[in-house]
């Protein structure tokens, strides 16, 4: 179970479920285990969870300092919990010593006699407590902080890793980069191009919990013309729901410049695949025609972004993987000003405690290519976050004169810019068309996710694992982990749990059915696979 800002993934699923439950508190995995239980319902893991009975705390009134703690004071401030107790044991009077005919007499309990009657005031003693270490740390700890602090040990926190060189990207994750991918007049052609069409970009809004979310950036979808691309299907409604549920008029084809260096990036990406090893659920590919190799990927769609300014930012989140299917390869093309590209791996479960995760950040300049390879977006979380420093682009082309008459946009097109253009190429599956997504009880059609925090199992305990409802073979070791230590004695392989959940609440005020279930590509006629193409090739 698994976002972006308005994606169902894990994390929105728990703050879900907390403010339901609020002022109440629960352990994480307890709430991870109600949603399991109730199949991703929502409403019903709160009900399950509303009948355990409420943690007890116990009631501090009074705040006491060190120095009034050290010299043995006691505070007067009473707790209405404990005001029962303490009145019994209210301490006697102490002496006067003023003579009883004395007129200070008078004086003194006619300004001390509420002290008296009260609260005895006590004559402050010289004794100094020895105290230990833990007792002395105890009174600094934070009121709200747990009284064990030797049950949960703090993992030291790696600091970000920048991965400034290609070898040290595929080193350290499942991408690989590629400087100089376009001509230089075709990128600056295409920024140009796609910079003068982002005025009319639309900036990303949905519902979290109870408020509605703006992005900071704009976007806008293109659809490849059907002479490039076997695309199969109208993608209207995959352009609709990219905009997260908002109606949206029929997606533009892509530009002539988009166009060029679609096929340019296409030969790059297919033979940067047939590099790597893939895994069981990849896409098998078309049959390759006599004398040329397979086209495995083929971009059919492509999803642009433009972020003026370093405050314009993209939150961590996975991509949906509604249309693309498991193990997707996504090529992320960046024009102008440089910008900084962050991934962090989500820890699973069964290693929260064992290791903590590293941020990378990768530096990505204008014309550079960043390929997300399978299992990016069942491991990782990535992000484009803000940027105080940013280095103005100067276009080393003008544009070109066939995209404008005005000369005032012309000029601005040519001025340097603080700007940057994103283009992630995608290959939307045929067999994950539209018309194949679920529907929830709302109507509306699904979203599919990665469970990314329980996707290993050690391959000694699952002779035959499966992949969402399909047989799998083992990962070699070196993909396996894909960023995650495993143990010398015991293999470990990715285990594809992909879920359909609801994705009306995004814009239904918050509100959706709570649907909720396992995706089974045998039962929903999912493929061809990797998988499958090698049992045709090597039948036992």
């Amino acid at each position: 179970m698994t976002l972006d800002g308005g994606d169902m993934d894990t994390e929105t699923l728990l703050a879900m479920l907390s403010s339901l439950l609020h002022p109440r508190e629960f352990e994480e995995t307890v709430l991870l285990e109600a949603i399991v239980n109730s199949q991703g319902d929502i409403e019903a893991a709160a009900r399950s969870l509303q009948l355990e009975p409420p943690k007890k705390r116990r009631k501090v009134s009074g705040k006491v300092s060190i120095h009034t703690w050290l010299e043995g004071k006691e505070s007067s401030s009473v707790s209405e919990t404990l005001k029962d107790d303490t009145l019994t044991h209210q301490s006697p009077k102490p002496h006067s010593t003023i003579p009883p005919d004395s007129p200070e007499k008078d004086k003194t309990n006619e300004g001390s006699s509420s002290c008296v009657s009260i609260s005895p005031c006590k004559k402050p003693t010289s004794r100094v407590k020895t105290v230990t270490n833990s007792e002395f740390m105890a009174l600094l700890r934070p009121p709200n902080s747990s009284d064990d602090t030797t049950s949960k040990l703090q993992l030291p926190r790696l600091p970000p890793l920048t991965l400034s060189t290609p070898e040290m990207v595929a080193e350290h994750t499942p991408c690989t980069m590629h400087y100089s991918v376009l001509p230089p007049e075709l990128a600056c052609r295409l920024f140009h191009t796609l910079l003068h069409a982002s005025k009319d970009w639309r900036r990303g809004k949905w519902w979290l919990v109870d408020r509605i979310v703006e992005s900071s950036h704009s976007t806008s979808f293109f659809v490849r013309s059907p002479k490039h691309s076997d695309s199969g299907g109208d993608l209207t409604e995959a352009a609709q729901y990219w905009y997260n549920g908002v109606e949206s008029d029929p997606p533009p084809t892509f530009p002539a410049a988009m166009e060029e260096a679609c096929q340019i990036v296409e030969k790059v990406v297919n033979a940067e695949m047939r590099k790597r090893e893939r895994f069981p659920l990849e896409w098998g590919g078309y049959p390759p025609e006599d004398g040329e190799d397979p086209v495995i990927w083929r971009a059919n769609v492509a999803a642009s972004n433009c972020f003026s300014g370093g405050k314009e930012s993209l939150g961590f989140h996975s991509d949906q993987l509604t249309y693309l299917g498991p193990y997707p390869t996504i090529a992320s093309m960046s024009l102008g000003v440089s910008r900084i590209f962050r991934l962090r791996e989500v820890i699973p479960l069964d290693e929260k405690g064992k290791r903590a995760a590293r941020t990378y950040n990768i530096p990505l300049r204008h014309n550079s290519l960043a390929i997300m390879h399978a299992s990016t977006q069942e491991v990782y979380k990535h992000a484009i976050p803000p940027q105080q420093g940013i280095d103005m682009f100067h276009p080393p082309f003008p544009p070109p004169p066939s995209l404008t008459d005005d000369p005032e946009e012309r000029a601005r097109l040519q001025e340097a810019t603080n700007a940057r253009i994103n283009i992630t190429f995608r290959f939307y599956l045929p067999d994950f068309a539209a018309s194949t997504t679920p529907k929830c009880k709302c109507g509306v059609p699904c979203i599919l996710r990665p469970d990314m925090k329980n996707r290993y199992e050690d391959l000694s305990a699952a002779s035959n694992p499966r992949v969402g409802g399909s047989p799998k073979k083992p990962v070699s070791s070196a993909r396996s982990d894909a960023g995650a230590s495993s143990s010398k004695a015991t293999k470990r392989t990715l285990v594809a749990k992909y879920w359909w959940t609801c994705y009306a609440g995004v814009q239904n005020d918050g509100k959706g059915c709570g649907f909720w279930k396992v995706m089974d590509v045998k039962a929903e006629g999912r493929g061809p696979f990797v998988g499958d193409t090698a049992k045709m090739d090597h039948p036992q």
